[in-house]
This record gives structure tokens, C-alpha cells and sequence, in this order.
């Protein structure tokens, strides 16, 4: 929890805002979570009982295998993770900031499109890394 005091609270409030707009803007969309890369809860919107701090721990867990499996196979640095389901996919983008470093888990619909999805993920990762 010490990580999130390090977050400055423009940072999560603007967390907040786009997480909230993201889920708005994209119908079929049951959870945006932005979590820190130890798997707290920074900013979040679900919908349909979705626990957005099991989320959290997730997507922080599928973040840290992704970048080891990254440095194992000589890929680079880990910059996304795709989860495609038959009744869905979820999305796991990591934010590289100075401070604290986030990820961004979006769980989608199967109606959903992922190139969407994979769009606005990137933007939101650009955003919260600048900001």
C-alpha cells in the first residue's frame, strides 16, 4: 500500500474520471481497473458485481508473468496482455510513470471490439504515463 501514497492524487483522480468515461463510452465493457503494479485498487467502474480490488490483484499478477515472459524470450519490455474467452476477453496494459508504476485491466463483452478496446487501452496508458 505504500506504492499508492507515492501516486499523486491528480494522477488518481484523473484515473478515475477516464475509467468511469471509458466504461461509459463502450456499452458492453464490465470493468475498467486501474491498479498499482502490487495489485491495489487506484481508480476503477464496473459493472454486474465485478470486484474491482480481485481484479486489481489479477491483472497485477498477469502484468508481472507477462514481463517475465518477455525477458525470458528476448521480446522486450511487456507492454500488453490479451485474455480472449468465449464469453469475452479482458485486456492488461502496463503504465510505465516515474513514480508508481499502474496497470489498466479492461473486461469486455463478447460484443465488444477488441481493436477498440486496444485503442482506447493505449490511449488511457499514454495519458496516465504523462501525466
Amino acid at each position: 500500500m505504500a506504492v499508492l501514497s507515492q501516486l499523486p492524487e491528480a494522477v488518481r483522480v484523473l484515473a478515475q474520471v477516464e475509467a468511469d468515461k471509458l466504461l461509459a463510452d463502450i456499452f458492453s465493457l464490465q470493468a475498467v481497473v486501474i491498479a498499482s503494479e502490487d495489485g491495489f485498487d487506484v481508480a476503477s467502474a464496473a459493472r454486474d458485481g465485478i470486484d474491482p480490488s480481485r481484479i486489481a490483484a489479477m491483472a497485477s499478477s498477469i502484468a508481472a508473468i507477462s514481463s517475465v515472459v518477455s525477458q525470458e524470450a528476448h521480446l522486450g519490455r511487456s507492454r500488453s496482455v490479451t485474455i480472449d474467452t468465449d464469453a469475452g476477453f479482458a485486456v492488461v496494459f502496463t503504465v510505465r510513470r516515474s513514480d508508481v508504476q499502474l496497470v489498466i485491466n479492461i473486461v469486455a463483452g463478447p460484443d465488444v471490439l477488441i481493436g477498440e478496446v486496444m485503442y482506447r487501452a493505449g490511449q488511457l496508458a499514454r495519458l496516465l504515463a504523462q501525466s
